[in-house]
């Protein structure tokens, strides 16, 4: 996948939907606390791989990304910032794995 600004806003879109689905999830279990539900490993891994994404985004073409798509990038990375510690752990950043390390990994 070639990294542009299209790609991003898809996965960006992902993300904030995923996030959507995990509320109403929590709410339909009876009102837990979105910190005290277990996909909430999942999505901080969502958000690495889309933080990181647009990270390299625009690192790459700067001057090509429009400045609301840079705040989205800024506003992920914060939020990401309060959640590294929730993502998988590994030797290797998931978003740099080749999908044998990473099938290696998860041990498929």
């Amino acid at each position: 996948m070639a990294i542009t600004v299209q790609n991003f806003i898809k996965l960006a879109n992902f993300y904030n939907q995923m996030t959507m689905v995990m509320s109403a999830i929590c709410v339909q279990k009876g009102g837990i606390a979105m910190e005290n539900y277990v996909g909430r490993f999942c999505l901080a891994d969502v958000l690495e791989y889309v933080y990181e994404y647009g990270r390299r985004l625009m690192d790459a073409n700067k001057n090509a990304v429009p400045a609301d798509v840079a705040n989205v990038i800024k506003k992920f990375g914060e939020q990401y910032a309060r959640v590294k510690d929730l993502v998988t752990p590994s030797q290797k950043p998931i978003y740099e794995m080749t999908l044998e390390e990473f099938e290696r990994v998860m041990n498929i």
